[in-house]
């Protein structure tokens, strides 16, 4: 079983927030990956029962401040609306996930969790006007 370092970093390199994820298989799937990593931000969300989820996606009907994603009432997260979220932002582009010194291009590259033990995820944000 592997273990990895999930870093959310700026676009310049600076370390935002980081936990690990243990008791993971040698080699996982960039979706996979994303997914268990979202699972486990609602599951905290969930229990802390607060109002500001720091995920990787905003939830619907969340407003975005310099804090979090502020929820409104207290609404408990669904992991897999928000895992499948994570997956679609990839897809158009909303992240960055880069293995090591590796962008990751695909959710269905395998990432070996053997030789990568950390894993950035960068959230790009959109031009005005682009």
């Amino acid at each position: 079983m592997a273990e990895v370092i999930v870093r959310d970093e700026t676009m310049s390199g600076r370390a935002i927030e980081s936990r690990v994820l243990p008791g993971l298989p040698d080699e996982i799937s960039a979706r996979e990956l994303v997914r268990l990593r979202v699972r486990e931000e609602v599951a905290r969300f969930n229990a802390e029962a607060g109002e500001v989820f720091h995920g990787l996606v905003r939830p619907v009907g969340a407003e975005v401040t310099p804090a979090g994603f502020v929820v409104p009432g207290g609404r408990r997260l669904d992991w897999e609306a928000q895992a499948d979220a994570a997956c679609a932002a990839f897809e158009r582009n909303g992240f960055v996930m880069l293995a090591g010194d590796r962008q990751v291009d695909r959710l269905d590259e395998v990432i070996d969790l053997r030789q990568e033990s950390t894993v950035a995820f960068i959230r790009l944000v959109a031009l005005v006007g682009g």
